[in-house]
């Protein structure tokens, strides 16, 4: 049991909203459902969710980074994170189909960004700041100059 734990609030469809994720994170164990509560597993985070009503809709105050290792990583959480209704956004953010907000991002974004070059990383996160889903190979190209 983790120290602290991630809790959602959602209107009346925590346990719907914890299958999905489930079904997008190959790494997930769904826990108990039914009732006002549901609980699960995202690649070893516990999440705690709540039927808790429509007082409390999310904001982009809050949202859940997803760390990818290459493009075939972004464009798959990317594709299932939208699937059913979700919004794209800008700056490798979108919002599910529940309204929570994610970021998918690659990890050569922090590579380019944290480049010794001030050029290079402004290059990168000017063309960063372009994009909805984040392209490795754009941001490369940008860094590079081209």
């Amino acid at each position: 049991m983790q120290k602290i734990t991630t809790f959602l609030w959602f209107n009346d469809n925590a346990e719907e909203a914890m299958r999905f994720y489930c079904s997008v994170f190959k790494n997930s164990k769904p826990g108990k459902a039914g009732g006002m509560l549901v609980t699960f597993e995202l690649e070893g985070q516990e999440f705690f969710a709540l039927n808790g009503g429509p007082q409390f809709p999310f904001t982009e105050a809050v949202s859940l980074f997803v760390r990818c290792e290459n493009q075939a990583e972004v464009d798959y959480y990317w594709e299932k994170l939208l699937a059913g209704g979700g919004k794209p956004s800008q700056c490798g953010w979108l919002k599910d189909r529940f309204g929570l907000s994610w970021q998918v991002v690659p990890n050569r974004l922090g590579e380019l960004l944290g480049d010794p070059d001030p050029d290079r990383a402004s290059r990168a996160m000017q063309a960063m700041l372009k994009m909805s889903k984040i392209v490795v190979a754009d941001l490369e190209r940008a860094a590079a100059g081209g």
